[in-house]
This record gives structure tokens, sequence and C-alpha cells, in this order.
């Protein structure tokens, strides 16, 4: 089993630690993470060259192209950030741009419809929840139906370090439930497409339709063209036909 961790800051502490938590219960899996901004130090610059010249041309391709590889070939994604003013990191959220041409609309890999994810945040008071939202509000965009979250307000080694102990017992063994939920999934078989990712690609199909039928050339468009996602094809039935 292959887990490929994000984790939206350099710094070791309490969503670190939550996160080791969480892995602890795949032992034998062969975990790859990335660290921001160190694994992907500079902001999209809105060239739109991802989405009218290939990924290739972004200037940063270097690093987000080992980063999608790691993706693409990992069984379960985990994404993790401490909340920064209600939500997620500056270098999460410039991640997430640079990946913006794998939203539906334009050019989302067939392997994410088949993808679990787990989002783990936490913050002081407000502010754990909304930064979850932003990170599942992407992944949703590429594809992926299962996604499990975690959240708490720590955010300080002194505070969670001072926790009396039934509390901290408290929030370990709620990681730890999360954790042991996504033992249980059969990895050999992709995650189930739910109807509202379904319904995202029938939306982001019949403009691709509208686009194809008034001659605009696009590389999206032909994209969704060479996929056979215009006609009968679809990205979660051929995840089915590959396993």
């Amino acid at each position: 089993m292959r887990i490929t961790v994000i984790n939206g800051t350099e710094k070791r502490g309490v969503t670190c630690q939550l996160k080791d938590i969480f892995l602890k219960r795949f032992p034998s899996a062969e975990i790859t993470e990335f660290y921001l901004p160190k694994d992907c130090p500079a902001f999209c610059a809105g060239c739109t060259g991802c989405f009218m010249n290939g990924e290739n041309t972004c200037k940063d391709y270097a690093y987000i192209n080992a980063i999608e590889r790691s993706l693409i070939q990992a069984d379960l994604i985990v994404m993790t950030s401490p909340a920064y003013v209600m939500h997620v990191t500056g270098a999460m959220k410039a991640l997430l741009d640079h990946f913006a041409y794998r939203c539906m609309p334009h050019r989302p890999a067939a392997e994410m419809f088949g993808k679990r994810a787990v989002i783990i945040t936490q913050c002081v008071g407000a502010g754990a929840k909304s930064a979850a939202n932003d990170i599942k509000h992407s992944l949703s965009w590429w594809g992926i139906s299962k996604i499990g979250k975690f959240k708490c307000a720590l955010m300080t080694d002194i505070v969670w370090n001072n926790l009396p102990e039934k509390k901290q017992k408290r929030l370990t063994n709620k990681i730890d439930r999360l954790a042991r939920k996504f033992t249980k999934f059969n990895y050999s078989k992709p995650a189930r497409t739910k109807m509202t990712t379904k319904i995202k690609f029938h939306l982001c199909r019949a403009i691709q339709k509208r686009i194809r039928k008034n001659g605009i050339a696009s590389l999206d468009n032909r994209y969704w063209y060479e996929n056979g996602w215009l006609d009968n094809n679809r990205p979660w039935k051929k995840l089915k036909r590959k396993r």
C-alpha cells in the first residue's frame, strides 16, 4: 500500500503529531511525504500556461510533477494543515492553486476518481473546519469522493502537552478511530464515486460538449475528447475495468 502525505507546513508541531498517530495504523505502508513550502516553494503566477499550453510549461513544473506522480500512485492521500487565519496555510493554498489544471472543468486525472483521502487540521479556537473545507473543496473537484476529516483546536505544543490526560486520550482515540476506519478499505479496488461527484462531472461534460460543438480549440477540450468522456466513457468506469 502506498500513502502520499502533503504537509501544509514544515513545522513538526501538533498537526504533525496527529498525522503520526494516524499513520501508525499503516505500519507496512510505503509512505512518501512532502513538506510545504520546501517541496513547492513558489506561488502560482496565474500565467494560465497550464490551461493553455500544458502543465509542463509551468515555471514550477519540476515540483508539481513530483508531487502529482506521487498522488497518482498513492492508494491513500493524507493532507495536513494547521489553520492560519481561519484557512489553510499559504503554502498549502499555493499548492492547490498550482493544481488548478486538474480540477474537473479542465483536465482531471482519471485515477483521482478512485482515490481515498484524509484531511487533518487543527487550530486555536475556530478555523479547523474552514481549513479542512479548503482542502476538501479542491479534492472533490479533482474527482475524489471518499474523504475523511479530523479537526480539533490545539495549535501549540504547549497546549497539547498540558492537556488533561483524559482529553488528550480522547483526541488520540478520535484520530485513531479515523485511521482504523481507513485500514478496513480494500485498496485493491477503487473508492465508489458518489453521485455529487458524478453530477459535477456531467456539468463539466456539458460545458465541454458545447465548446466542441462551437468549434473552439482548447487543450482541455481535446483532453476530454481523447478520453472519450464526451461520448460514453467515464473515468470511474475505466478504473473498474483496470482493476
